[in-house]
Protein backbone atom coordinates (compact mmCIF):
# COMPACT_ATOMS: atom_id res chain seq x y z
CA UNK A 1 0.00 0.00 0.00
CA UNK A 2 1.61 3.31 -1.12
CA UNK A 3 2.27 6.18 2.01
CA UNK A 4 0.03 8.84 1.23
CA UNK A 5 0.49 12.93 2.03
CA UNK A 6 0.43 14.43 5.25
CA UNK A 7 -1.68 17.67 5.45
CA UNK A 8 -0.40 20.48 7.05
CA UNK A 9 -3.11 23.45 7.02
CA UNK A 10 -1.42 26.87 7.45
CA UNK A 11 -2.70 30.43 7.89
CA UNK A 12 -0.07 32.69 6.30
CA UNK A 13 -0.48 36.50 6.77
CA UNK A 14 1.79 38.47 4.32
CA UNK A 15 2.78 42.22 4.50
CA UNK A 16 5.78 42.22 1.79
CA UNK A 17 6.18 46.08 1.93
CA UNK A 18 8.57 45.43 -1.28
CA UNK A 19 5.99 44.52 -3.25
CA UNK A 20 2.74 46.55 -1.63
CA UNK A 21 1.18 43.14 -1.43
CA UNK A 22 -1.53 42.34 2.21
CA UNK A 23 -3.24 39.30 2.06
CA UNK A 24 -3.62 36.69 4.58
CA UNK A 25 -3.81 32.95 2.78
CA UNK A 26 -5.25 29.73 4.08
CA UNK A 27 -2.68 27.39 2.47
CA UNK A 28 -3.63 23.49 2.64
CA UNK A 29 -0.03 21.80 1.86
CA UNK A 30 0.24 18.17 1.32
CA UNK A 31 4.00 16.42 2.14
CA UNK A 32 4.78 13.88 -0.26
CA UNK A 33 5.86 11.26 1.68
CA UNK A 34 9.46 11.23 0.67
CA UNK A 35 9.53 14.89 1.72
CA UNK A 36 11.28 16.53 4.77
CA UNK A 37 9.94 19.08 6.98
CA UNK A 38 12.45 21.47 5.69
CA UNK A 39 11.60 21.07 1.71
CA UNK A 40 7.62 21.67 3.46
CA UNK A 41 8.61 24.90 4.58
CA UNK A 42 11.03 25.84 1.92
CA UNK A 43 7.67 25.44 -0.21
CA UNK A 44 5.53 27.38 2.11
CA UNK A 45 8.59 30.19 2.32
CA UNK A 46 8.62 30.27 -1.66
CA UNK A 47 4.98 31.49 -1.72
CA UNK A 48 5.46 33.68 1.07
CA UNK A 49 7.59 35.25 -1.06
CA UNK A 50 5.59 35.17 -4.65
CA UNK A 51 2.58 35.14 -2.84
CA UNK A 52 -0.21 36.67 -5.28
CA UNK A 53 -4.33 35.63 -5.74
CA UNK A 54 -3.50 32.89 -8.59
CA UNK A 55 -0.17 31.60 -6.87
CA UNK A 56 -0.87 27.46 -6.37
CA UNK A 57 0.99 24.55 -5.41
CA UNK A 58 1.56 21.89 -7.73
CA UNK A 59 2.05 18.64 -7.80
CA UNK A 60 5.70 18.94 -7.41
CA UNK A 61 7.45 15.78 -6.22
CA UNK A 62 4.35 13.58 -7.70
CA UNK A 63 4.45 14.89 -11.27
CA UNK A 64 7.94 15.50 -13.55
CA UNK A 65 6.03 17.86 -15.40
CA UNK A 66 4.65 20.43 -12.54
CA UNK A 67 6.39 23.11 -10.30
CA UNK A 68 6.49 23.24 -6.51
CA UNK A 69 4.43 26.41 -6.90
CA UNK A 70 2.93 27.88 -10.34
CA UNK A 71 0.46 30.71 -11.16
CA UNK A 72 -1.44 30.89 -14.58
CA UNK A 73 -3.32 33.02 -16.42
CA UNK A 74 -6.92 32.88 -18.18
CA UNK A 75 -5.51 31.53 -21.04
CA UNK A 76 -4.09 28.54 -18.94
CA UNK A 77 -0.50 29.83 -20.06
CA UNK A 78 2.27 29.76 -17.36
CA UNK A 79 2.97 33.31 -15.74
CA UNK A 80 5.36 31.88 -12.89
CA UNK A 81 7.13 28.55 -12.28
CA UNK A 82 8.71 28.13 -8.75
CA UNK A 83 10.69 24.75 -8.15
CA UNK A 84 12.54 23.82 -4.38
CA UNK A 85 15.61 22.57 -4.31
CA UNK A 86 18.26 20.89 -6.48
CA UNK A 87 16.85 20.40 -9.86
CA UNK A 88 18.60 19.03 -13.39
CA UNK A 89 19.32 21.66 -15.65
CA UNK A 90 17.55 19.92 -17.96
CA UNK A 91 14.11 20.31 -15.92
CA UNK A 92 14.87 24.02 -15.46
CA UNK A 93 15.64 24.57 -19.10
CA UNK A 94 12.11 23.23 -20.00
CA UNK A 95 10.83 25.38 -17.17
CA UNK A 96 11.93 28.53 -18.66
CA UNK A 97 10.99 27.58 -22.12
CA UNK A 98 7.25 26.87 -20.81
CA UNK A 99 6.46 30.03 -17.99
CA UNK A 100 7.25 33.95 -18.40
CA UNK A 101 9.29 33.78 -15.24
CA UNK A 102 11.03 30.43 -13.25
CA UNK A 103 12.67 30.98 -9.75
CA UNK A 104 14.36 28.11 -8.24
CA UNK A 105 15.21 28.66 -4.62
CA UNK A 106 17.74 26.42 -3.39
CA UNK A 107 18.51 25.00 0.15
CA UNK A 108 20.85 22.67 1.68
CA UNK A 109 24.30 23.99 2.57
CA UNK A 110 27.30 22.43 0.40
CA UNK A 111 25.20 20.22 -1.37
CA UNK A 112 23.53 23.36 -3.46
CA UNK A 113 26.88 24.87 -3.38
CA UNK A 114 27.65 22.24 -5.25
CA UNK A 115 25.16 22.22 -7.52
CA UNK A 116 25.28 25.71 -8.12
CA UNK A 117 29.13 25.12 -9.21
CA UNK A 118 28.17 22.44 -11.40
CA UNK A 119 25.24 24.63 -13.37
CA UNK A 120 25.97 28.21 -12.98
CA UNK A 121 27.57 28.41 -15.88
CA UNK A 122 24.85 26.86 -17.97
CA UNK A 123 22.09 28.39 -15.65
CA UNK A 124 23.21 32.06 -15.86
CA UNK A 125 22.46 32.05 -20.16
CA UNK A 126 18.43 31.42 -18.80
CA UNK A 127 16.99 35.20 -18.97
CA UNK A 128 13.97 33.91 -17.33
CA UNK A 129 15.58 32.60 -14.43
CA UNK A 130 15.94 33.78 -11.02
CA UNK A 131 17.94 31.37 -8.63
CA UNK A 132 18.21 31.82 -4.37
CA UNK A 133 19.71 30.21 -1.87
CA UNK A 134 19.15 29.44 2.11
CA UNK A 135 21.28 29.24 4.64
CA UNK A 136 21.25 25.95 6.20
CA UNK A 137 21.18 28.44 9.10
CA UNK A 138 17.88 29.90 7.61
CA UNK A 139 16.31 26.36 6.68
CA UNK A 140 17.14 24.88 9.57
CA UNK A 141 15.33 27.72 11.25
CA UNK A 142 12.32 27.42 9.22
CA UNK A 143 11.97 23.68 10.70
CA UNK A 144 12.27 25.40 14.29
CA UNK A 145 9.07 27.11 13.62
CA UNK A 146 7.17 23.68 13.34
CA UNK A 147 6.71 22.07 16.52
CA UNK A 148 6.79 18.27 17.00
CA UNK A 149 2.66 16.46 15.72
CA UNK A 150 2.14 20.15 14.43
CA UNK A 151 -0.26 20.25 11.67
CA UNK A 152 -1.83 23.29 12.16
CA UNK A 153 0.25 26.20 11.58
CA UNK A 154 -0.22 30.07 12.03
CA UNK A 155 2.42 31.95 10.57
CA UNK A 156 3.15 35.88 9.78
CA UNK A 157 5.68 36.58 7.17
CA UNK A 158 6.84 40.25 6.82
CA UNK A 159 9.19 41.30 3.90
CA UNK A 160 10.79 44.58 3.99
CA UNK A 161 14.35 45.58 2.17
CA UNK A 162 14.56 41.78 1.19
CA UNK A 163 15.03 40.93 4.84
CA UNK A 164 12.36 38.26 5.53
CA UNK A 165 11.23 37.73 9.49
CA UNK A 166 8.49 34.74 9.90
CA UNK A 167 7.19 34.24 12.95
CA UNK A 168 4.58 31.92 14.65
CA UNK A 169 2.70 31.96 18.41
CA UNK A 170 6.39 31.24 19.76
CA UNK A 171 8.87 32.46 17.87
CA UNK A 172 10.41 34.96 15.31
CA UNK A 173 13.46 34.04 12.82
CA UNK A 174 15.02 36.31 9.81
CA UNK A 175 15.55 34.66 6.77
CA UNK A 176 18.20 36.11 4.39
CA UNK A 177 18.51 34.69 1.00
CA UNK A 178 21.15 34.87 -1.64
CA UNK A 179 20.45 35.96 -4.81
CA UNK A 180 22.63 33.85 -6.76
CA UNK A 181 21.39 35.04 -10.09
CA UNK A 182 18.51 37.06 -10.62
CA UNK A 183 16.43 37.41 -14.02
CA UNK A 184 17.14 39.44 -17.16
CA UNK A 185 14.53 42.47 -17.43
CA UNK A 186 13.49 42.80 -21.09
Amino acid sequence: MALKATIFKTDLQISDMDRQYYAEHALTVARHPSETDERMLVRTLAFALYAREALAFGKGLSADDEPDLWQKDMTGAIELWIDVGLPDEKRIRKACGRAAQVIILTYGGRVADLWWEQNGGALKRLDKLTIINLSVADSAALVGLLRDGQRNLQLQCLIQDGQIWLSNEIERIEIQPQQLKTASQG
